[in-house]
């Protein structure tokens, strides 16, 4: 039985224009476009298309499994990480639900898993979202910036969302460099150090820009963290809708009790900050499976 636990907090060239709206009745048209609008994120942990294969092999239960958790979920989007393809993707994601769209960084995965998976061979990690069919979109280019010239690193997935009778939402997801979760002395800093120039770079151009936006994804470091040196780099403020809010501030992860500090987040513009009202993240009972070693985390916004 999964459990939800819910804290209530007081100019690119578009390539594609995708998911038509089918017609609603007019019941179902009033009810989408009063409702608050439900984001979420998670890092599925090497999604692979096919059983028993990957880092994180599993069994067909096991990807039922996960869809009940999306199925429960119910949010509108979801901007995910590690999915190996759309294959992969509508194992968990079910088709006639979701409209999923991926980075096209075809990536370069090589060698072996670690630890008790040693046997298995690394697979693609990809990011991408899930929009819940007849939520209209449009998507941009990818944020291939943030790759530095390395195949191996995830680029940025970049849409507009523009749901039915309510303002636009501009959501970019997100995998950042592993290994740098706070402080700069790690190995994997450099790396995580000359991404935040890039990301900054996109987070200006679209505070400029006429829309809200929300970052969502893997951004593998404690923003929540007193003092922390990237939160302090990107929340600057400048330009003025470039004062950002964290989600999931001064609140601590219940899901997996070996962390106690959130590495997935939810970022949110001066415009879609002020519009948002609620945190969440989904928590197992005990005992319960953790199909990966993420946790969803989602918020709503007003529309």
């Amino acid at each position: 039985m999964i459990a939800f636990r819910h804290f209530l907090l007081s100019a690119s060239l578009v390539l594609t224009g995708c998911a038509a709206q089918p017609p609603l009745s007019p019941e179902a048209a009033t009810s989408a476009e009063t409702r608050p609008l439900k984001l979420a994120s998670w890092n599925m942990e090497f999604l692979a298309e096919k059983d028993g294969v990957g880092c994180e092999p599993r069994t067909e239960a096991d990807y039922a499994a996960m869809r009940g958790i999306i199925d429960h979920l119910d949010a509108d989007v979801i901007a995910f990480q590690e999915v190996e393809n759309l294959a992969a993707a509508a194992r968990v994601f079910d088709p006639a639900r979701y409209d999923v769209i991926m980075e096209q960084r075809p990536g370069a995965p090589s060698g072996t898993c670690g630890g008790k998976n040693a046997a298995q061979s690394v697979i693609r990690q990809a990011v991408g979202f899930a929009v819940r069919k007849g939520i209209a979109f449009d998507r941009y280019p990818d944020v291939t910036s943030l790759m530095l010239g390395n195949a191996q690193l995830r680029s940025g997935v970049d849409i507009t969302l523009r749901p039915r009778g309510r303002a636009p939402v501009r959501l970019l997801s997100i995998h950042l460099k592993s290994g740098c979760f706070a402080g700069s002395e790690a190995k994997a800093c450099s790396v995580l150090t000359q991404q935040m120039p890039m990301l900054e770079a996109w987070i200006d151009t679209a505070a400029a820009g006429p829309d809200r936006f929300i970052i969502l994804g893997d951004w593998n470091r404690r923003l929540g963290l007193a003092g922390d040196s990237v939160w302090a780099e990107i929340d600057d403020g400048e330009p003025a809708n470039a004062d950002l809010r964290l989600a999931d501030e001064g609140i601590q992860p219940e899901c997996d009790p070996r962390y106690t500090s959130f590495i997935d987040h939810i970022v949110l513009d001066r415009r879609a900050g002020g519009d948002m009202h609620g945190f969440s993240e989904v928590r197992y009972a005990p005992g319960e499976k953790h199909y990966s070693d993420h946790c969803p985390v989602s918020v709503t916004i007003e529309p």
